[in-house]
């Protein structure tokens, strides 16, 4: 392997850029605060992140701290929305059922997308190092790194292979193609689970039973 295997950088930012909507979207009390302040401490690291097109393994160190902060704070922000979520299902008479699972909807992508961004930025040590021979022990094992006929040579997963497997993972409740192979990989995807078993099963069953 080399070291000129880069990384685009843009899918990962416009799917920061996507979870900063999403939460705008939110109803407002389910957010923590004035629901612009998640999105503006989201875009204004991101403009200068955004300068370079690619992760490489010549950045800057501060970028990898400054990404994972940043998928970090979405993370916690969606996890609160939840907890909020539920509390709100729980304590008051919720009758309007759309707006139930309008805010579920909302959370439970943010939730895929937040978990897809922590894959990617997690296995084999993160995009700037993937693919090169600086890489760590590799947290997911996919199936054409397993059996290399399956891919192009020299196949590596790129940022939307890592959101696939998240959005299997959040509809499932279980890997799909791509399998955890480490503590912090088989945690996150476990995280992940436990969000969607909440916002697929029991709100959607409260918001049915609003309709019925």
């Amino acid at each position: 392997m080399t070291d000129t295997r880069n990384e685009p950088r843009w899918p990962a930012s416009l799917a920061l850029v996507v979870c900063a909507a999403l939460y705008i979207a939110l109803p407002s009390r389910l957010c923590v605060g004035p629901r612009w302040i998640l999105p503006v401490l989201v875009l204004l690291p991101l403009i200068p992140l955004s300068m370079g097109r690619h992760r490489h393994f010549e950045e800057p160190r501060w970028v990898r701290p400054v990404t994972i902060g940043l998928i970090f704070l979405i993370h916690v922000a969606n996890m609160i929305s939840t907890g909020l979520l539920v509390n709100d299902l729980l304590t008051r008479n919720v009758t309007n059922g759309r707006a139930l699972i309008f805010a579920a909807a909302l959370v439970w992508l943010t939730n895929v997308i937040a978990f897809g961004l922590w894959l990617w930025e997690v296995d084999r040590g993160g995009p700037s190092v993937r693919g090169t021979h600086r890489e760590s022990w590799p947290d997911i094992q996919f199936p054409q790194l397993e059996n290399p006929t399956l891919a192009p040579a020299g196949w590596r997963p790129r940022f939307w292979d890592y959101l696939y497997s998240s959005f299997a993972n959040g509809t499932s409740f279980a890997p799909a193609d791509a399998m955890p192979l480490t503590f912090r990989a088989k945690a996150l995807f476990a995280s992940e689970s436990l969000v969607s078993v909440v916002t697929l099963v029991v709100v959607a069953a409260r918001a049915v039973n609003i309709f019925v």
